[in-house]
């Protein structure tokens, strides 16, 4: 009988052993440490950008801020917003490895993506077209069949830019800025990135009226945030910030304050877009 016993016993010492240890969650490491970690840009205006002022602001801050916010009523207690620069190519692993707990700023949902990360509900709806200079003949992506044009590492603007035109000389460069320079010095005849990008790029440019945007959009661009994979109380945690920021008018006030008419990149919010904002909410 002991023998019994004592083999039973080694059984479930053995099953314990083996049983996997749940990882913290992405809410259990916010109560702890009282800090979000958020990934965002440093030059997308208006999505997020730093100031004249060395202010980090912008359309995907406020909505940081509005996470951080309802995160601060959820845990009764104070949570520091951290905000880590990223660019396109940094982006996807450091919400993998969950360096960021979320990643706002100028990210297109794609389903390639989803295989490694999550997203949120979308918040953005652009495209990606070409920033060229005044007088350059270039009206559409099949006039630069043959041309240098440059993109940023791992963006979508690359991706579309290959698959819309495979003749096309793609330049790489490791932000927009970058690129700016660069058809600012006649080293590319065009940057590809999403319209709305773009415009912010023009806003900031030494000599805005030297630039204009073409052609139409070579695949269309939903904006969403980025949370860690399998953890689903986060996602919605975050998604329910939106849905609550959409049913209060919240989001739109936001949005016509850095895409409105005197925002600081006029992006106007069609009546399709909105109605599809609109839809993403759920009821409670």
């Amino acid at each position: 009988m002991k023998g019994c016993v004592a083999v039973g016993l080694a059984g479930v010492l053995l099953l314990g052993a083996a049983a996997p240890v749940l990882a913290e969650t992405v809410l259990e490491k916010i109560s702890r440490t009282g800090v979000l970690t958020a990934g965002t840009r440093a030059t997308n205006i208006p999505f997020a950008f730093i100031n004249e002022k060395n202010e980090w602001i912008g359309f995907s801050i406020d909505l940081l801020e509005a996470i951080r916010a309802r995160l601060e009523k959820k845990l009764a207690k104070r949570i520091r917003l951290q905000k880590k620069e990223i660019t396109p190519a940094t982006r996807i692993p450091l919400v993998v490895n969950r360096t960021t707990d979320v990643e706002c700023g100028s990210t297109t949902y794609t389903r390639g993506r989803d295989e490694k990360v999550d997203f949120s509900v979308n918040f953005f709806f652009t495209g990606s077209q070409l920033l060229v200079k005044k007088g350059s003949g270039i009206k559409s992506v099949a006039d630069v069949a043959g041309k240098r044009v440059g993109a940023a590492d791992a963006s979508t603007g690359e991706k579309n830019l290959r698959a819309s035109q495979p003749k096309a000389d793609v330049v790489i460069f490791q932000d927009h800025p970058a690129g700016l320079l660069a058809l600012e010095q006649g080293r590319i005849v065009a940057y590809v990135s999403d319209g709305i990008l773009l415009a912010g790029l023009v806003a900031r440019a030494k000599n805005p009226k030297d630039y204009e945007i073409v052609g139409d959009f070579l695949a269309k661009d939903p904006y969403s945030c980025m949370v860690p994979e399998n953890d689903s109380k986060w996602r919605d945690f975050v998604n329910h910030t939106f849905m609550e920021l959409i049913d209060s008018g919240k989001f739109f006030e936001l949005y016509e304050k850095w895409f409105g008419e005197r925002g600081v990149v006029p992006y106007p919010m069609s009546d399709q877009v909105r109605s599809y904002m609109i839809m993403q909410s759920m009821p409670e």
